[in-house]
C-alpha cells in the first residue's frame, strides 16, 4: 500500500509539471520559458523536475515516447496471423481510441500538447528524430511478422520491415502536420485525421508486398 501511495505521489506530481509548462509554453511561449518559471507554478524545487524530466523538451517528449512505445507493443499483441500492414493499422487504430477515451482532464491535456508541439519548429524536429528510433523497434517487430530477421540497419532482408515502419511514421507526421496548418489541435477531430493519412498510406501497398503471396490489389483499411 505504501508503494502504491508513494507511485501514485509520483504520478500526481509528474502530471502538475506537465499541465504548468503546457499553461506556461501556450501563454509565454515555448522558448520563453524557463524550467524555473514551471516548478514555481507547481511549485516544486528544480531537484523535483530533474528528477521527473532531463530537460525542459523531455516534458513534451516523452508523451511522444509513450505513444510510440504503446504502438509497438500494440503490433506486438495483434494476432500473428494478420500481415504486417494490417496488424499496424489495427494496432495504431487502438493506441489512437485508448487516448480518445481517456478523461476529460487527460483529452485537454492532449489538445494543449500536441498545439504546443506542432506549432513549435524545434520541437517538432525533436518529434522527427524520436519518431526515427521509434521506426528501428516498430520495424524489428514487423520483421519477425513478415518472416524475415532484422539483421542490423543495413541488412538487405530488413529493407521491407524497415521501409513499412518508415512509411507509417511518415504518413503519422503528414497527419499532424495537415492538422497543424488548419489550425485543428481537438483531440477527436486531430485523431481523425492522422487515422485517414495512415490508412491512405498503408492502403496503397500490394498484397504481394506484404504477404508475399504474388496477388496484386491494395491492403483494405
Amino acid at each position: 500500500m505504501t508503494a502504491g501511495l508513494r507511485e501514485l505521489k509520483k504520478r500526481r506530481t509528474r502530471l502538475a509539471l506537465v499541465d504548468a509548462a503546457l499553461e506556461l509554453f501556450l501563454s509565454r511561449g515555448y522558448e520563453k520559458t524557463t524550467i524555473d518559471e514551471i516548478v514555481a507554478a507547481v511549485p516544486v524545487s528544480q531537484r523535483t523536475f530533474f528528477r521527473y524530466f532531463a530537460t525542459k523538451e523531455d516534458v513534451i517528449l516523452g508523451f511522444v515516447a509513450d505513444f510510440d512505445d504503446r504502438t509497438v507493443a500494440a503490433v506486438r499483441a495483434r494476432p500473428r496471423a494478420e500481415d504486417p500492414a494490417r496488424a499496424l493499422l489495427g494496432a495504431f487504430r487502438q493506441v489512437l481510441r485508448e487516448a480518445e477515451l481517456g478523461d476529460a482532464v487527460e483529452v485537454e491535456r492532449m489538445r494543449r500538447l500536441r498545439q504546443v508541439l506542432e506549432t513549435n519548429p524545434a520541437l517538432v524536429a525533436a518529434q522527427m528524430a524520436r519518431h526515427q528510433l521509434s521506426a528501428r523497434a516498430l520495424a524489428e517487430e514487423l520483421a519477425a511478422r513478415l518472416g524475415e530477421p532484422p539483421g542490423g540497419p543495413c541488412a538487405p532482408l530488413a529493407l521491407r520491415p524497415r521501409l513499412l515502419a518508415s512509411m507509417f511514421y511518415a504518413a503519422v507526421r503528414v497527419g499532424f502536420e495537415e492538422c497543424a496548418c488548419r489550425e485543428v489541435f481537438d483531440p477527436p477531430a486531430v485523431i481523425a485525421r492522422v487515422e485517414a493519412s495512415v490508412a491512405e498510406a498503408l492502403g496503397a501497398l500490394r498484397e504481394d508486398w506484404v504477404r508475399g503471396s504474388g496477388s496484386p490489389g491494395g491492403v483494405r483499411t
